[in-house]
């Protein structure tokens, strides 16, 4: 790389493992992480980068996730709330468990490992496509804000594999296919300077915290 190229690397984390939803769609809600495997935190503030900038989303558990890794060794700066990192809103059907999901969609809506197609709007939601959109204002908003430095971004499944399809230049229904793990590093690069070729790279995807 040339001596003037910057480079802003996204480290998404996606948030600690909700354990007391009865398997049921939760989605925006503000349900509570679990945070008691304490080896995986201190694998995740070992793992992460000092001195980088931390976002959360607007949800309860990436707070916890993030309080988690400070206190698991890692110096956590103060963090900013971006929600427009926020999971896939589904609308009324929150609240709903899977199965109960696919009888309301219908057979027509199934997919094989989502809630719905990518281009399905919940009632009262938005499309994972919707999701992609938001997702890929913030993090060009953010890079520009920080760029050359690190960002840490304790985030959603929905969220990550959106960041994913930007640097990709992925069509939604193609990003859905990332598994995303919870407590998972993913490493995405936005390489900006003179020379030619596409602007974003990913260094990682779905790490287990070491």
């Amino acid at each position: 790389m040339t001596t003037n190229t910057i480079v802003t690397r996204w480290w998404w984390v996606r948030h600690a493992p909700v354990t007391d939803h009865g398997g049921r769609l939760y989605g925006r809600t503000n349900v509570p992480a679990n945070t008691s495997e304490r080896p995986r935190f201190e694998g995740l503030a070992r793992a992460l980068p000092p001195d980088a900038v931390w976002l959360t989303s607007n949800l309860l558990r990436t707070h916890q996730t993030a309080d988690a890794i400070a206190e698991a060794g890692h110096d956590v700066p103060a963090r900013s709330i971006e929600a427009d990192l926020d999971e896939q809103d589904f609308g009324a059907w929150h609240g709903l468990t899977w199965s109960e999901v696919a009888a309301e969609r219908g057979s027509d809506l199934a997919h094989k490992y989502w809630v719905a197609p990518a281009h399905v709007t919940p009632p009262e939601g938005e499309s994972f496509v919707q999701l992609v959109e938001r997702v890929s204002a913030a993090v060009t908003r953010r890079t520009a804000q920080h760029a050359g430095q690190d960002i840490v971004a304790v985030a959603h499944g929905g969220s990550i594999r959106a960041a994913l399809a930007l640097a990709l230049g992925l069509d939604a229904e193609r990003a859905l296919a990332f598994s995303i793990d919870n407590l998972s590093i993913t490493c995405i690069d936005h390489v900006d300077g003179p020379a030619k070729g596409q602007a974003w790279r990913v260094a990682a995807v779905n790490l287990p915290p070491v």
